[in-house]
């Protein structure tokens, strides 16, 4: 015990000083002197200071030494060290300007991201989720209030599919053989949508794509009725067999429409009628409130004098509404056609209102032909044939939708 106390007593006799800790910093500045071996160690300032401008000596070729580190208040910044014009290096505080260039010009290497177990670039997921739909929602909104059809009565879509005519359609829906999103519908006026709407026909679906609008001119022969008639054998509408067969054809994917004429001709008048399935401008051009005008060439058996004209102009009353003809004139003699011939245009539309005129006047019709309907008149077509009318035909005739 002795000898742990004295061993205890002669420790504390010793003197034991801790060692001098400095700050870390990261910047310093090292000055050696020749005449001493310390050390004189100044550190820099936490924060830069305000930048101070120089007097600048007039005349002076270049900076003073240890210019840089003054105009930065006392903050070391490490210098770049670049070879001036005459290959002198020389200390500044900005990268030299051919290496900013550099810089700015290099392309940097786009990172890959791994989309769907591939690899596909940065750059290209953001240039295809850049890409808009093809379709916005603004431009759908756009076509549909201006352009998409409203729905229509269920009457007038039976019809316009081909399904039967209009007065046929309400009978069919009449008897409940007509049903709409799974529902027997009795009623006509019921408006429906064909692409959004089930509906069914006799169980049949119909079609969601109604067929195209067809506008057909046709020469009408001799013999042939305007009824869509089944039990007709000689209707207009079969003059269009090749044009029907071949339609699938011509328009893949796209049902038949079904055919109807625009106002009629008698089965003895030839000449100029309209074929289409378009009920809106079968009704526009064929009702009398059009004022389209209809011109029509007749040929007369018998002899025509000046007081037959006159008859004729004054015009005659036809199912209790008095109808004029705004022109009345004969044609010159033609040698290979002995009858003459008069031209007679009308605007009422009345049935049989020429040849009633024609009758009135006290002469007999060898024959008939209408020539012009508004300011469309019959191209050069064989009886029998038709054409396609363009949309030129069909401001003709006064339709402009």
């Amino acid at each position: 015990m002795a000898a742990v106390a004295a061993a205890a007593a002669a420790f504390t006799t010793l003197r034991i000083s801790k060692p001098t800790v400095f700050p870390r910093r990261r910047f310093c500045t090292l000055v050696t002197s020749s005449l001493s071996s310390e050390f004189n160690i100044t550190f820099a300032p936490p924060k830069p200071k305000p930048i101070t401008q120089l007097p600048v000596t007039p005349g002076a070729d270049s900076d003073p030494p240890g210019s840089f580190i003054s105009e930065l208040g006392e903050q070391l910044y490490i210098p770049w060290i670049v070879r001036d014009e005459n290959g002198n290096l020389a200390l500044q505080t900005t990268p030299p300007e051919h290496y900013l260039r550099a810089m700015a010009e290099t392309k940097t290497q786009k990172k890959k991201k791994k989309v769907g177990g591939g690899d596909v670039k940065s750059g290209d997921q953001v240039k295809q989720s850049s890409v808009p739909p093809k379709y916005s929602k603004a431009a759908r909104r756009f076509y549909n209030e201006r352009f998409r059809e409203p729905p229509q009565r269920l009457a007038k879509v039976l019809a316009a599919a081909g399904v039967a005519s209009r007065r046929s359609s309400e009978e069919l829906i009449f008897q409940g053989k007509v049903t709409v999103n799974g529902s027997v519908c009795n009623t006509p006026q019921t408006r429906v949508d064909p692409g959004q709407d089930v509906i069914y026909v006799n169980g049949s679906r119909l079609a969601k794509k109604l067929p195209p609008k067809v506008y057909l001119a046709l020469n009408k022969p001799k013999g042939y009725i305007c009824s869509t008639g089944e039990k007709e054998t000689k209707s207009v509408i079969s003059l269009f067999d090749d044009y029907m067969n071949s339609w699938n054809k011509r328009n893949p994917g796209l049902p038949k429409p079904r055919l109807f004429t625009v106002g009629r001709l008698d089965v003895a008048t030839t000449g100029l009628i309209i074929v289409t399935n378009d009920g809106e401008f079968a009704q526009k051009i064929s009702h009398p409130s059009s004022n389209l005008s209809k011109e029509y060439i007749t040929t007369i058996d018998g002899e025509v004098h000046k007081k037959h004209l006159l008859a004729i102009s004054e015009g005659t009353v036809i199912d209790g509404v008095q109808c004029t003809p705004d022109v009345v004139e004969q044609l010159p003699q033609q040698p290979d056609i002995k009858r003459p011939r008069l031209r007679i245009v009308v605007h009422e539309g009345r049935n049989h209102e020429v040849r009633e005129l024609v009758k009135n006047a006290g002469l007999q019709i060898h024959a008939l032909k209408r020539v012009r309907i508004g300011g469309f008149r019959l191209p050069d077509l064989t009886l029998g044939n038709h054409m396609e009318l363009t949309a030129a035909n069909l401001r003709a005739l006064g339709w402009k939708s």
